[in-house]
């Protein structure tokens, strides 16, 4: 079996690791990169947060949910669980490159993370003003349906990015694991660059 690879996708909420522009599909930069390179796996940790919250037997359903809802970190070991258990499953079908989709949220999850599951090959950061962040996370609000998509959690969820999130950046910048993706554009224009970064890169 090919040895595990881990890539980390990061951003401000609404920054497009997933989707930059809720109206167009075509915009999920994680999706794309699948589509491209068949050998990897998509996995959002907010995804996997979110159909643990749904499902009545979880025992951990009921606090992922309430964290959600008030734009509050989930406890690591909760996430880290169901990452690692997602890696193994998709490991268990043959997969070894795997796109970690926001997380770490915070310092203390990426050292926890490692220690559990490994070191990462690579961070792409998508970079994007706090201005641009806040229109579409607005525009996104109307339709999403998603319980975090709300004027108090958007703006905790900005406070959390700026005082937990963006160090671990600046913490994996250190080591020369982050590729910046500047996330103005068209979706389209921006998977161009995300596509070039990561032929160009070592990760």
């Amino acid at each position: 079996m090919a040895s595990r690879r881990i890539i980390f996708v990061l951003g401000g909420p609404g920054a497009g690791k997933a989707s930059l522009n809720s109206s167009m599909g075509s915009g999920t930069q994680c999706k794309n990169l699948v589509r491209d390179f068949p050998s990897i796996v998509h996995l959002s940790a907010g995804d996997l947060l979110r159909t643990e919250s749904a499902d009545p037997d979880s025992l951990d359903g009921m606090l992922i949910d309430a964290y959600i809802k008030t734009g509050q970190i989930v406890p690591s070991e909760i996430t880290i669980a169901l990452l690692k258990r997602a890696i193994e499953v998709n490991e268990e079908a043959g997969k070894s490159t795997f796109l970690v989709d926001g997380f770490p949220r915070s310092l203390e999850q990426a050292e926890r993370f490692e220690d559990e599951v490994g070191e990462p090959a690579g961070v792409l950061y998508f970079e994007c003003s706090e201005e641009e962040l806040l229109k579409r996370l607005a525009k996104r609000g109307e339709t999403s349906g998603r319980i975090d998509d709300n004027p108090e959690s958007i703006r905790k969820r900005f406070v959390t990015f700026h005082e937990t999130s963006f160090p671990v950046i600046t913490s994996y910048q250190e080591h020369q694991k982050v590729l910046t993706i500047p996330s103005i554009g068209t979706p389209e224009e921006v998977y161009e660059l995300t596509k070039d970064a990561l032929y160009k890169s070592n990760i």
